[in-house]
């Protein structure tokens, strides 16, 4: 939305004369196709926060945006899937990203990356809120510093930002793969390893009631970052039938997530979804990433994609709640016409993005990063090493 000191082995050999892959192999230059992907992805989400449901968005348009956009509500439904099409470029990134990184690396990356944007997205959303609560209420102020933390669906506190769900997910998919791969050193095997152990979980875990297991294990979501993870090994290594097989049960074990969750059948309405076009939208995701992972995109090249890429996670903090206002003042309250309303809530939301990439994430993520980074040496270590390594009595210095 926004690359170890542990030696790092290759890994084992295939069965046959298959050739052993190579920790050093693979392109390292920016994948500029994926920043487009994920630019895509938040859109999709965008537009069906803004013309694919009902409820708030109704009232800011006063009135409900299937009969605004009669053709594109139909289309805007299946936004929510850009969450699942995020997971999956997610799972591909990480892997990337955490190749050769220490635990402390890794978390570290990790929260300067998320953190700065996602506290200014706070303040601003709650700054809305107050403003014209008529839109979105505010929270407590109690409740606004659990969110703080990014911990508080867990704590059931209320959300300031309506995306804040799928973060959640993120930060337990960071959590498990630090866990149980980048603590030890990323390496072709333990990665294997963890998506082979983590499919067969999500499978059990459906024929579980414990709450606590499917929270960590979170089987609806599981099967995207996992094919994510797969096809970044294709890309690394190249492609062998083990990898694909992954990717071909996470794909199975995601479009039947998909379509079990957003297809309700014999619903009625302004927003029904097609499960055939679930399935479809699906298996894109899965087919896109994997076009980046074999090298078909190498092309792409455009240096205006790595902007894309870099407005897409503070795009993605706050399109949703600040759009609602924007088109409530724009459309309610200086009567703009429908269309120019939607394009200009869009484009708007795309420069507050690229305000806070430059003047939030660039600074301030580095800084953060470093700040975190910086180990204060306590006075008791000082002090043994200073009489380690003064000279005994009678011993001269030279």
């Amino acid at each position: 939305m926004p690359a170890s000191s542990t030696t790092l082995t290759s890994a084992p050999p295939a069965p046959g004369p298959a050739p052993v892959p190579s920790v050093t192999s693979g392109p390292k230059s920016r994948l500029h196709a994926l920043d487009g992907l994920r630019l895509l992805a938040a859109l999709m989400v965008c537009c069906y926060h803004y013309a694919g449901r009902g409820g708030t968005i109704s009232e800011s348009w006063h009135q409900n945006p299937a009969r605004l956009f009669p053709h594109l509500s139909q289309v805007a439904t299946y936004g929510c899937l850009g969450v699942q099409f995020f997971f999956v470029i997610s799972g591909f990134v990480i892997c990337m990203s955490s190749w050769g990184r220490t635990l402390g690396d890794f978390f570290r990356s990790r929260v300067a990356r998320l953190y700065p944007a996602y506290w200014v997205a706070l303040f601003l959303v709650t700054g809305a809120a107050l403003a014209l609560p008529a839109v979105v209420h505010a929270v407590r102020l109690d409740e606004f510093l659990v969110n703080l933390t990014m911990l508080q669906q867990p704590m059931g506190a209320p959300r300031v930002l309506g995306v804040c769900w799928t973060l959640w997910a993120e930060v337990r998919f960071y959590a498990l793969f630090a866990l149980f791969v980048v603590l030890r050193g990323v390496t072709y095997r333990r990665v294997v390893l963890f998506c082979s152990v983590w499919t067969l979980a999500t499978v059990l875990c459906n024929t579980s009631d414990d709450e606590l297991l499917k929270q960590v294990v979170m089987p609806d979501y599981a099967p995207f970052f996992i094919g994510g993870l797969a096809l970044y090994l294709i890309h690394r290594f190249g492609s062998d039938l083990l990898l694909w097989g992954i990717v071909a049960v996470s794909w199975l074990l995601g479009q039947s997530n998909a379509t079990r969750g957003l297809w309700h059948p014999g619903a009625h309405g302004d927003f029904v979804r097609d499960p055939h076009v679930i399935v479809l939208i699906v298996t894109l995701a899965f087919a896109s990433v994997a076009v980046v992972a074999v090298g078909w995109t190498s092309w792409a090249n455009w240096s205006w994609l790595a902007t894309a890429g870099a407005l897409t996670y503070p795009f993605y903090l706050v399109h949703e709640h600040l759009g609602w206002f924007a088109i409530r003042v724009l459309h309610r309250g200086l009567g703009l016409p429908t269309w120019p309303t939607f394009v200009t809530t869009v484009l708007g939301m795309l420069v507050l993005a690229w305000l806070m990439h430059r003047f939030v994430e660039k600074p301030f993520g580095p800084r953060l990063r470093r700040a975190m980074k910086r180990v204060r040496t306590p006075a008791i270590t000082t002090q043994l090493t200073t009489q380690l390594t003064a000279p005994k009595n009678g011993e001269e210095t030279g």
